[in-house]
């Protein structure tokens, strides 16, 4: 059977098995995976073709769970911990105390992003949403400026920056180092959610929407309390503690990503720095920071830590195995031919290659609504494209335009559109036009700046 056969195929199987029979992302990537294998023409397979459909379909899923299965479990300990622990909290008050309360909009946005990168963007939602309300509650303005700000933050560092699984899985389908990942993503991000910002001041200029609370609670904690030395700020964690699960990890990667490159370092702190700052050892080292701010807080028990933990391993288990069963998927598909589709795919001007990335992301992630699944299935066809190309650039950026693909597109089909309907009151029609516009401007913003970045820093 011809590869775009299979592959048209395989896409036909996701979206109706995600988007109408419901059924759950796991289930539907590795059944799609098994059709796709049993698809493939032996002739394809080479030393492969000894091996049951059965068994290629695990090799797949099992070097993806090897490749980030650590990486994920311990982001998931790691921003579970932080957000019991209430440093989340003590980063808002520290980003709003050095702009000021009356740009408390500024500080949510630098929250968003920054907690983005540790936690799963619904947890940032859930945890900085009645924090906004609770501040809009005190003036009775801006409130959909508060609350999109962190929309804007956090939902670009999810798709854009590891180890967020989106993102993790695209650098790692792609073999892009996860230190060059983060940067270049912390760049692009940074550059889309002030671009979101910008909509979401002019949003809150145009539509009068009030924060309404009925079918919610607003927290009791508001921006005030959480001050340092006032009320309930004194059993907010230290801004430094706090912060130290979210650095780490992007100090001990970057370190050792870059120590090869310095001169004058002896060997044996060099051989130090390869250990501590391998990928899955810095992640266990931030987790493990993480757990002892829980530990530590007053009050806390070890029964608590421990029921901590337990949530967030149920919850990263749930997300490695969607993740493996896209990374099986994607093996299946590369062995049916993808590569030799591929070759005729890739477009003459290489910088195309940018914008082809980006919209088939959006049109998965409009079909099918998750943009962490749109971007395991996009890569699944992209990342062979971009091998056969010889491109001028790097293919981080192929992996960036991913990313920014699976922000446009958030409709009633995501799970996320419902977080901030539902926590706001605000109806459809108003988180369309405030929430959806805006991570759809980002988005797009977001693939200008990597398309920007590719012609003048290739990093060839």
């Amino acid at each position: 059977m011809p590869p775009l056969v299979i592959l048209t195929v395989a896409m036909l199987l996701v979206l109706a098995g995600v988007l109408w029979a419901r059924l759950h992302p796991f289930l539907v990537l590795i059944v799609t995976a098994l059709v796709v294998a049993a698809l493939t023409p032996p002739e394809r397979l080479g030393e492969a073709a000894a091996l049951p459909i059965g068994r290629r379909v695990a090799e797949g899923f099992g070097k993806t769970a090897h490749d980030i299965g650590i990486l994920i479990a311990m982001a998931s300990i790691l921003g579970q911990c932080l957000m019991e622990a209430r440093g989340a909290e003590r980063i808002v008050a520290a980003i709003e105390r050095l702009v000021g309360r009356r740009r408390a909009a500024f500080a949510f946005l630098g929250a968003g992003f920054l907690l983005g990168i540790p936690m799963f963007a619904e947890a940032v939602f859930y945890l900085l949403l009645p924090l906004a309300k609770a501040s809009w509650r005190e003036t009775r303005r801006n409130g959909v400026l508060l609350v999109l700000s962190i929309v804007a933050g956090a939902t670009m560092t999810h798709s854009l920056v590891p180890p967020t699984p989106g993102p993790l899985f695209v650098a790692d389908e792609m073999g892009i180092d996860i230190a060059l990942m983060m940067r270049q993503g912390m760049i692009v991000g940074a550059i889309a959610a002030l671009a979101g910002f910008g909509y979401a001041t002019w949003a809150d200029r145009r539509f009068e929407i009030p924060l309404r609370t009925a079918g919610n609670e607003v927290s009791s904690r508001t921006p005030a309390d959480t001050r340092s030395g006032t009320g309930a700020g004194r059993a907010l964690p230290p801004l430094w503690a706090s912060l130290l699960p979210i650095l780490l990890p992007v100090v001990l990667i970057s370190a050792d990503s870059a120590v090869d490159s310095i001169a004058r370092v002896p060997t044996s702190v060099a051989r130090i720095i390869h250990v501590v700052g391998d990928k899955n050892l810095a992640l266990t080292v931030s987790a493990a920071a993480a757990i002892l701010l829980l530990a530590c807080r007053p009050g806390a028990s070890r029964e608590k830590v421990r029921q901590a933990v337990a949530a967030a391993v149920l919850e990263g288990g749930e997300i490695i195995l969607v993740i493996a069963a896209g990374g099986a998927l994607g093996a299946t598909l590369r062995q049916a031919g993808m590569a030799e589709l591929a070759a005729a795919a890739v477009p003459k001007q290489a910088i195309l290659l940018l914008p082809i990335a980006w919209g088939v992301t959006v049109l998965i992630r409009a079909a099918q609504g998750s943009a962490t699944v749109a971007m395991i299935t996009a890569v699944g066809i992209i990342a062979p494209i971009a091998d056969a190309a010889s491109l001028p650039y790097h293919e981080v950026y192929v992996a960036l335009a991913i990313g920014c693909g699976s922000k446009p597109g958030m409709w009633m089909n995501d799970s996320g559109f419902w977080v901030i309907s539902r926590m706001t009151g605000m109806t459809e029609t108003e988180t369309l036009k405030t929430a959806s516009v805006m991570v759809a401007i980002e988005g797009t913003v977001g693939l200008l700046a990597t398309m920007a970045l590719a012609a003048i820093w290739p990093i060839t």
